[in-house]
Protein backbone atom coordinates (compact mmCIF):
# COMPACT_ATOMS: atom_id res chain seq x y z
CA UNK A 1 0.00 0.00 0.00
CA UNK A 2 1.39 3.44 -1.43
CA UNK A 3 0.60 6.65 0.34
CA UNK A 4 1.04 8.37 -3.24
CA UNK A 5 1.30 7.03 -7.13
CA UNK A 6 1.99 9.23 -9.47
CA UNK A 7 1.03 7.57 -12.91
CA UNK A 8 2.92 8.49 -16.46
CA UNK A 9 5.05 11.33 -15.56
CA UNK A 10 8.27 12.03 -18.09
CA UNK A 11 11.57 12.71 -15.78
CA UNK A 12 14.07 15.53 -16.14
CA UNK A 13 16.36 12.80 -17.89
CA UNK A 14 14.37 12.07 -20.81
CA UNK A 15 12.53 9.06 -19.48
CA UNK A 16 8.35 8.36 -20.01
CA UNK A 17 5.60 7.01 -19.41
CA UNK A 18 6.97 5.91 -15.24
CA UNK A 19 5.67 5.59 -12.31
CA UNK A 20 6.23 7.28 -9.39
CA UNK A 21 5.63 5.39 -5.32
CA UNK A 22 5.87 7.36 -2.48
CA UNK A 23 5.78 5.71 1.51
CA UNK A 24 6.23 7.17 4.39
CA UNK A 25 7.85 10.55 3.21
CA UNK A 26 10.04 8.93 0.43
CA UNK A 27 9.79 6.95 -2.87
CA UNK A 28 9.46 3.84 -3.06
CA UNK A 29 9.82 3.59 -6.12
CA UNK A 30 10.42 4.63 -9.78
CA UNK A 31 9.50 2.80 -12.94
CA UNK A 32 6.79 2.29 -15.14
CA UNK A 33 3.63 0.28 -14.41
CA UNK A 34 3.80 -0.14 -10.96
CA UNK A 35 1.56 -2.40 -9.34
CA UNK A 36 -0.22 -1.78 -5.87
CA UNK A 37 -3.11 0.51 -4.23
CA UNK A 38 -2.83 4.05 -3.30
CA UNK A 39 -4.81 6.40 -0.85
CA UNK A 40 -4.19 8.79 -3.24
CA UNK A 41 -2.83 8.85 -7.28
CA UNK A 42 -1.60 11.81 -9.69
CA UNK A 43 -2.00 11.38 -13.10
CA UNK A 44 0.55 13.27 -14.54
CA UNK A 45 -0.65 12.82 -18.30
CA UNK A 46 2.72 12.41 -19.37
CA UNK A 47 3.82 15.96 -18.08
CA UNK A 48 7.00 16.29 -16.53
CA UNK A 49 7.79 15.84 -13.05
CA UNK A 50 11.00 17.14 -11.38
CA UNK A 51 12.87 17.40 -8.16
CA UNK A 52 12.06 20.71 -6.59
CA UNK A 53 13.74 23.36 -7.40
CA UNK A 54 17.01 24.87 -5.79
CA UNK A 55 18.18 28.45 -4.91
CA UNK A 56 21.74 28.32 -3.66
CA UNK A 57 21.81 32.14 -3.53
CA UNK A 58 19.55 34.44 -2.12
CA UNK A 59 19.16 37.11 0.24
CA UNK A 60 15.91 36.75 2.69
CA UNK A 61 16.73 39.26 4.74
CA UNK A 62 16.37 42.17 2.56
CA UNK A 63 13.48 40.37 0.26
CA UNK A 64 10.48 42.80 -0.72
CA UNK A 65 11.72 45.61 1.09
CA UNK A 66 11.88 47.63 -2.47
CA UNK A 67 11.25 51.13 -1.95
CA UNK A 68 12.50 51.43 1.32
CA UNK A 69 13.69 53.46 2.55
CA UNK A 70 13.61 54.68 -1.19
CA UNK A 71 14.46 53.43 -4.19
CA UNK A 72 17.51 52.88 -6.30
CA UNK A 73 17.85 55.60 -8.32
CA UNK A 74 20.61 54.90 -10.32
CA UNK A 75 20.10 51.05 -10.11
CA UNK A 76 23.59 50.14 -9.33
CA UNK A 77 24.88 47.50 -6.72
CA UNK A 78 27.07 50.19 -4.80
CA UNK A 79 23.94 52.17 -4.47
CA UNK A 80 21.73 49.10 -3.55
CA UNK A 81 24.19 48.85 -0.90
CA UNK A 82 24.21 52.31 0.61
CA UNK A 83 20.15 51.70 0.48
CA UNK A 84 20.21 48.92 2.63
CA UNK A 85 23.05 50.70 4.87
CA UNK A 86 20.64 53.26 5.42
CA UNK A 87 17.84 50.51 6.04
CA UNK A 88 19.07 48.26 8.28
CA UNK A 89 19.25 50.13 11.65
CA UNK A 90 15.54 50.43 11.23
CA UNK A 91 14.68 46.59 10.69
CA UNK A 92 12.80 44.94 13.39
CA UNK A 93 12.73 41.04 13.94
CA UNK A 94 9.43 41.00 13.48
CA UNK A 95 9.41 42.90 9.83
CA UNK A 96 11.92 40.53 8.88
CA UNK A 97 9.89 37.68 9.78
CA UNK A 98 6.70 38.35 8.46
CA UNK A 99 8.31 39.74 5.03
CA UNK A 100 10.60 36.36 4.83
CA UNK A 101 7.72 34.06 5.36
CA UNK A 102 5.73 35.92 2.91
CA UNK A 103 8.73 34.78 0.51
CA UNK A 104 8.73 31.52 1.36
CA UNK A 105 5.20 30.93 0.82
CA UNK A 106 5.74 32.54 -2.32
CA UNK A 107 8.66 29.94 -3.42
CA UNK A 108 6.78 26.50 -2.68
CA UNK A 109 3.92 27.89 -4.78
CA UNK A 110 6.72 27.94 -7.27
CA UNK A 111 8.33 24.42 -6.76
CA UNK A 112 11.33 26.09 -4.71
CA UNK A 113 11.70 23.97 -1.63
CA UNK A 114 15.31 24.65 -0.47
CA UNK A 115 17.11 28.01 -0.37
CA UNK A 116 20.76 29.38 0.69
CA UNK A 117 20.30 33.23 2.14
CA UNK A 118 22.94 35.09 3.03
CA UNK A 119 22.43 36.62 6.54
CA UNK A 120 24.27 39.99 6.80
CA UNK A 121 25.85 40.04 9.77
CA UNK A 122 27.36 44.10 9.83
CA UNK A 123 25.08 45.38 12.48
CA UNK A 124 26.00 43.90 15.78
CA UNK A 125 22.43 43.80 16.88
CA UNK A 126 22.56 40.79 14.86
CA UNK A 127 18.79 40.94 14.32
CA UNK A 128 18.76 39.45 11.21
CA UNK A 129 20.07 36.03 11.97
CA UNK A 130 18.26 36.43 14.78
CA UNK A 131 14.82 36.95 12.67
CA UNK A 132 16.04 34.30 10.21
CA UNK A 133 16.53 31.50 12.71
CA UNK A 134 13.27 31.73 13.28
CA UNK A 135 11.80 31.66 9.79
CA UNK A 136 14.07 28.46 9.40
CA UNK A 137 12.19 26.60 12.28
CA UNK A 138 8.93 28.02 10.75
CA UNK A 139 9.26 27.25 7.44
CA UNK A 140 11.33 23.79 8.16
CA UNK A 141 7.74 21.57 7.47
CA UNK A 142 7.65 23.09 3.85
CA UNK A 143 11.17 24.18 2.91
CA UNK A 144 14.39 23.62 3.68
CA UNK A 145 16.71 27.11 4.70
CA UNK A 146 20.59 27.27 4.77
CA UNK A 147 22.15 30.32 6.16
CA UNK A 148 24.94 31.97 5.41
CA UNK A 149 26.69 35.08 8.25
CA UNK A 150 27.44 37.30 5.24
CA UNK A 151 29.71 40.72 6.77
CA UNK A 152 28.02 42.84 4.17
CA UNK A 153 30.34 45.79 4.70
CA UNK A 154 33.61 43.68 4.32
CA UNK A 155 35.06 41.63 6.98
CA UNK A 156 37.88 44.36 7.70
CA UNK A 157 35.89 47.01 6.44
CA UNK A 158 33.14 47.13 9.00
CA UNK A 159 34.38 47.88 12.91
CA UNK A 160 32.29 44.71 14.33
CA UNK A 161 31.96 42.48 11.55
CA UNK A 162 34.94 39.77 13.30
CA UNK A 163 33.36 39.64 16.07
CA UNK A 164 29.37 39.68 14.75
CA UNK A 165 30.05 36.71 12.52
CA UNK A 166 31.74 34.27 14.90
CA UNK A 167 28.66 35.16 17.58
CA UNK A 168 26.51 34.55 14.12
CA UNK A 169 28.03 31.21 13.81
CA UNK A 170 27.91 30.40 17.54
CA UNK A 171 24.10 31.26 17.24
CA UNK A 172 23.64 28.52 14.56
CA UNK A 173 24.21 30.06 11.37
CA UNK A 174 25.89 27.69 9.58
CA UNK A 175 28.13 28.70 6.69
CA UNK A 176 30.97 31.03 6.46
CA UNK A 177 30.59 33.72 4.07
CA UNK A 178 32.62 37.05 2.96
CA UNK A 179 32.71 39.69 0.47
CA UNK A 180 36.39 40.07 0.24
CA UNK A 181 36.12 42.23 -3.23
CA UNK A 182 34.26 44.89 -0.81
CA UNK A 183 37.70 45.20 1.38
CA UNK A 184 39.78 48.45 1.26
CA UNK A 185 42.45 46.91 -0.54
CA UNK A 186 43.21 44.15 -2.53
CA UNK A 187 45.38 43.07 0.42
CA UNK A 188 42.45 43.32 3.04
CA UNK A 189 40.36 41.23 0.85
CA UNK A 190 42.55 38.41 0.01
CA UNK A 191 43.41 38.53 3.90
CA UNK A 192 40.26 37.94 4.53
CA UNK A 193 39.45 35.12 2.38
CA UNK A 194 41.88 33.24 4.37
CA UNK A 195 40.97 33.98 7.83
CA UNK A 196 37.20 33.12 6.87
CA UNK A 197 38.55 29.49 5.41
CA UNK A 198 40.50 29.25 8.62
CA UNK A 199 37.16 29.38 10.61
CA UNK A 200 35.36 27.03 8.03
CA UNK A 201 38.44 24.79 8.46
CA UNK A 202 38.54 25.01 12.23
CA UNK A 203 34.90 24.61 12.62
CA UNK A 204 33.63 22.47 9.89
CA UNK A 205 31.52 24.58 7.66
CA UNK A 206 30.80 25.32 4.28
CA UNK A 207 32.05 28.46 2.61
CA UNK A 208 29.81 30.38 0.38
CA UNK A 209 31.71 34.08 -0.53
CA UNK A 210 30.46 36.57 -2.70
CA UNK A 211 33.78 36.85 -4.57
CA UNK A 212 34.55 39.51 -7.70
CA UNK A 213 31.14 41.02 -8.13
CA UNK A 214 32.72 43.93 -10.03
CA UNK A 215 33.49 44.37 -12.95
CA UNK A 216 37.04 44.83 -12.54
CA UNK A 217 38.93 42.48 -14.42
CA UNK A 218 41.62 42.65 -11.51
CA UNK A 219 39.00 41.51 -8.77
CA UNK A 220 40.68 37.94 -8.71
CA UNK A 221 39.45 37.07 -5.24
CA UNK A 222 38.11 33.65 -7.08
CA UNK A 223 41.97 32.72 -7.49
CA UNK A 224 42.96 33.01 -4.07
CA UNK A 225 39.74 31.37 -3.04
CA UNK A 226 39.90 28.71 -4.95
CA UNK A 227 44.10 28.37 -3.53
CA UNK A 228 42.67 28.56 0.20
CA UNK A 229 39.93 25.68 -0.47
CA UNK A 230 42.93 23.41 -1.48
CA UNK A 231 45.20 24.88 1.61
CA UNK A 232 42.47 24.42 4.24
CA UNK A 233 41.32 20.77 2.66
CA UNK A 234 37.58 22.18 1.83
CA UNK A 235 37.32 20.86 -1.28
CA UNK A 236 33.61 20.12 -2.09
CA UNK A 237 32.55 22.53 0.86
CA UNK A 238 33.09 25.66 -0.74
CA UNK A 239 31.22 28.03 -3.22
CA UNK A 240 31.96 31.01 -5.12
CA UNK A 241 29.09 33.53 -5.99
CA UNK A 242 28.59 35.87 -8.51
CA UNK A 243 32.43 35.74 -9.98
CA UNK A 244 31.30 38.68 -12.86
CA UNK A 245 34.68 40.22 -12.53
CA UNK A 246 35.12 37.16 -15.07
CA UNK A 247 33.35 38.38 -17.72
CA UNK A 248 35.53 41.03 -18.25
CA UNK A 249 39.35 38.88 -17.66
CA UNK A 250 41.19 38.24 -20.63
CA UNK A 251 41.63 34.34 -21.64
CA UNK A 252 45.16 33.69 -21.04
CA UNK A 253 44.41 34.79 -17.05
CA UNK A 254 41.32 32.60 -17.28
CA UNK A 255 42.68 29.70 -18.97
CA UNK A 256 45.17 29.40 -16.13
CA UNK A 257 42.49 30.04 -13.31
CA UNK A 258 39.48 27.92 -14.44
CA UNK A 259 41.67 24.70 -13.83
CA UNK A 260 42.57 26.18 -10.72
CA UNK A 261 38.97 26.19 -9.63
CA UNK A 262 38.39 22.65 -10.96
CA UNK A 263 40.87 21.18 -9.15
CA UNK A 264 39.91 22.78 -5.82
CA UNK A 265 36.72 21.29 -5.69
CA UNK A 266 34.69 24.65 -5.37
CA UNK A 267 31.73 25.45 -6.48
CA UNK A 268 30.50 28.28 -8.88
CA UNK A 269 26.96 30.52 -8.07
CA UNK A 270 25.91 33.21 -10.52
CA UNK A 271 23.17 34.72 -10.35
CA UNK A 272 21.91 35.83 -14.32
CA UNK A 273 19.15 37.97 -13.18
CA UNK A 274 21.03 40.42 -11.00
CA UNK A 275 24.33 40.26 -12.76
CA UNK A 276 22.54 41.37 -15.67
CA UNK A 277 21.06 43.76 -14.77
CA UNK A 278 23.65 45.50 -12.28
CA UNK A 279 27.25 44.94 -13.96
CA UNK A 280 28.21 47.06 -17.04
CA UNK A 281 26.72 50.23 -15.42
CA UNK A 282 29.48 52.34 -16.19
CA UNK A 283 29.75 51.98 -19.62
CA UNK A 284 28.34 52.99 -22.49
CA UNK A 285 28.94 51.02 -25.61
CA UNK A 286 30.52 48.11 -26.49
CA UNK A 287 28.90 47.52 -22.55
CA UNK A 288 29.73 44.34 -21.12
CA UNK A 289 26.50 41.64 -19.87
CA UNK A 290 28.57 40.93 -16.30
CA UNK A 291 27.63 37.04 -16.68
CA UNK A 292 30.25 34.75 -15.72
CA UNK A 293 31.67 32.34 -17.71
CA UNK A 294 29.08 29.57 -17.33
CA UNK A 295 29.58 27.62 -20.20
CA UNK A 296 33.53 27.30 -20.19
CA UNK A 297 33.08 26.53 -16.26
CA UNK A 298 30.29 23.51 -17.07
CA UNK A 299 33.18 22.26 -19.65
CA UNK A 300 35.67 22.46 -16.89
CA UNK A 301 33.39 20.19 -14.55
CA UNK A 302 32.86 23.15 -12.48
CA UNK A 303 29.66 22.72 -10.49
CA UNK A 304 27.79 25.71 -11.34
CA UNK A 305 24.20 26.25 -9.13
CA UNK A 306 22.14 29.25 -10.44
CA UNK A 307 21.02 31.32 -8.00
CA UNK A 308 17.92 33.83 -7.60
CA UNK A 309 19.72 36.28 -5.53
CA UNK A 310 17.06 39.14 -4.96
CA UNK A 311 13.27 39.62 -5.28
CA UNK A 312 11.89 43.10 -4.40
CA UNK A 313 14.63 45.04 -2.49
CA UNK A 314 17.53 47.79 -2.86
CA UNK A 315 19.41 45.67 -5.72
CA UNK A 316 16.49 44.38 -8.05
CA UNK A 317 13.09 45.61 -8.46
CA UNK A 318 11.37 42.65 -9.93
CA UNK A 319 11.51 39.10 -8.98
CA UNK A 320 8.85 36.01 -8.96
CA UNK A 321 11.33 33.48 -7.04
CA UNK A 322 10.83 31.30 -10.18
CA UNK A 323 14.15 29.52 -10.66
CA UNK A 324 12.96 28.91 -13.98
CA UNK A 325 13.18 32.82 -14.92
CA UNK A 326 16.86 32.55 -13.62
CA UNK A 327 17.45 29.71 -16.08
CA UNK A 328 15.41 31.15 -18.99
CA UNK A 329 17.56 34.46 -18.16
CA UNK A 330 20.76 32.42 -18.69
CA UNK A 331 19.57 30.67 -21.68
CA UNK A 332 20.07 33.92 -24.00
CA UNK A 333 22.45 35.97 -21.62
CA UNK A 334 25.12 33.12 -22.30
CA UNK A 335 23.82 31.97 -25.56
CA UNK A 336 22.90 28.56 -24.46
CA UNK A 337 20.38 27.30 -26.36
CA UNK A 338 20.98 23.97 -27.96
CA UNK A 339 18.78 21.32 -25.88
CA UNK A 340 22.00 20.14 -24.57
CA UNK A 341 22.88 23.62 -23.02
CA UNK A 342 19.30 23.57 -21.52
CA UNK A 343 19.38 20.31 -20.25
CA UNK A 344 22.47 21.56 -18.38
CA UNK A 345 20.56 25.05 -16.94
CA UNK A 346 17.96 22.93 -15.89
CA UNK A 347 20.37 21.15 -13.72
CA UNK A 348 21.62 24.05 -12.26
CA UNK A 349 18.37 25.27 -10.47
CA UNK A 350 18.55 21.56 -9.73
CA UNK A 351 20.32 18.53 -8.80
CA UNK A 352 23.63 20.52 -9.17
CA UNK A 353 22.44 23.65 -6.39
CA UNK A 354 21.55 20.40 -4.35
CA UNK A 355 24.65 19.03 -3.85
CA UNK A 356 26.69 22.48 -3.63
CA UNK A 357 24.09 22.85 -0.58
CA UNK A 358 24.37 19.47 0.64
CA UNK A 359 21.07 18.41 0.96
CA UNK A 360 20.06 14.82 1.86
CA UNK A 361 17.87 13.05 0.64
CA UNK A 362 17.28 14.86 -3.05
CA UNK A 363 16.23 13.43 -6.10
CA UNK A 364 13.62 11.07 -7.87
CA UNK A 365 15.66 8.18 -6.67
CA UNK A 366 14.05 5.24 -4.57
CA UNK A 367 14.86 6.24 -0.93
CA UNK A 368 14.91 9.96 -1.53
CA UNK A 369 12.23 12.48 -0.19
CA UNK A 370 9.02 12.54 -1.82
CA UNK A 371 9.71 16.09 -2.61
CA UNK A 372 8.48 16.63 -6.36
CA UNK A 373 7.05 19.24 -8.86
CA UNK A 374 4.50 18.38 -11.74
CA UNK A 375 4.96 20.82 -14.29
CA UNK A 376 2.81 21.80 -17.30
CA UNK A 377 5.41 21.09 -19.61
CA UNK A 378 6.07 17.76 -21.41
CA UNK A 379 10.40 17.86 -20.62
CA UNK A 380 13.12 20.67 -19.36
CA UNK A 381 13.72 22.13 -22.47
CA UNK A 382 9.67 23.32 -22.76
CA UNK A 383 9.87 23.76 -18.79
CA UNK A 384 12.59 26.66 -19.50
CA UNK A 385 11.10 28.33 -22.25
CA UNK A 386 7.45 28.26 -21.39
CA UNK A 387 8.39 29.05 -17.27
CA UNK A 388 4.72 26.84 -17.38
CA UNK A 389 2.47 26.24 -14.00
CA UNK A 390 3.43 24.28 -11.09
CA UNK A 391 0.47 21.87 -11.58
CA UNK A 392 1.38 19.82 -8.08
CA UNK A 393 4.41 20.78 -5.82
CA UNK A 394 5.10 17.71 -3.43
CA UNK A 395 6.91 18.06 -0.32
CA UNK A 396 7.57 14.39 1.99
CA UNK A 397 4.42 12.92 -0.49
CA UNK A 398 2.01 15.52 0.54
CA UNK A 399 0.43 18.17 -1.68
CA UNK A 400 1.51 21.61 -0.29
CA UNK A 401 0.22 23.88 -3.47
CA UNK A 402 -1.52 23.57 -6.64
CA UNK A 403 -1.65 25.68 -9.64
CA UNK A 404 -4.65 25.07 -12.42
CA UNK A 405 -3.17 24.71 -16.03
CA UNK A 406 -3.08 27.16 -18.27
CA UNK A 407 -5.59 27.58 -21.28
CA UNK A 408 -6.69 30.28 -22.87
CA UNK A 409 -9.81 30.36 -24.28
CA UNK A 410 -10.67 31.99 -28.05
CA UNK A 411 -13.73 32.77 -29.76
CA UNK A 412 -12.68 33.17 -32.99
CA UNK A 413 -14.98 31.38 -36.16
CA UNK A 414 -12.78 28.48 -37.81
CA UNK A 415 -10.39 28.21 -34.45
CA UNK A 416 -9.91 25.91 -32.08
CA UNK A 417 -11.76 26.86 -28.59
CA UNK A 418 -8.83 26.61 -26.24
CA UNK A 419 -4.98 27.10 -26.37
CA UNK A 420 -2.10 25.32 -24.85
CA UNK A 421 1.29 26.95 -24.92
CA UNK A 422 2.65 23.49 -24.94
CA UNK A 423 0.86 22.70 -28.38
CA UNK A 424 3.10 25.51 -29.98
CA UNK A 425 6.25 23.38 -29.49
CA UNK A 426 7.98 21.64 -32.88
CA UNK A 427 7.67 18.02 -32.44
CA UNK A 428 11.73 17.74 -32.66
CA UNK A 429 12.14 20.25 -30.05
CA UNK A 430 13.51 17.98 -27.38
Amino acid sequence: MFDLLIRNATLPDGRTGCDIAVRDGRIAAVEPGIDGESAATIDAAGQLVSPPFVDPHFHMDATLSLGLPRMNRSGTLLEGIALWGELRPTLTKEALIERAIRYCDLAASKGLLAVRSHVDVSDPRLVTAEALLEVRDLVAPYLDLQLVAFPQDGYYRAPEAEAALTRALDMGVEIVGGIPHFERTMEDGARSVEALCRLAADRGLMVDMHCDETDDPLSRHVETLAAQTVRFGLQGRVAGSHLTSMHSMDNYYVSKLLPLMAESGMAAIPNPLINMMLQGRHDTYPKRRGLTRIPQMMEMGIPVGLGQDCVMDPWYSMGTGDLLDVAHMAVHATQMGSIEDKRALFDAITVNSARIMGLDGYGLEPGCHADMVLLQARDVTEAIRLRPNRLKVIRRGKVIAETAPERSRLSLDGRPETVDPADYAPVNAS
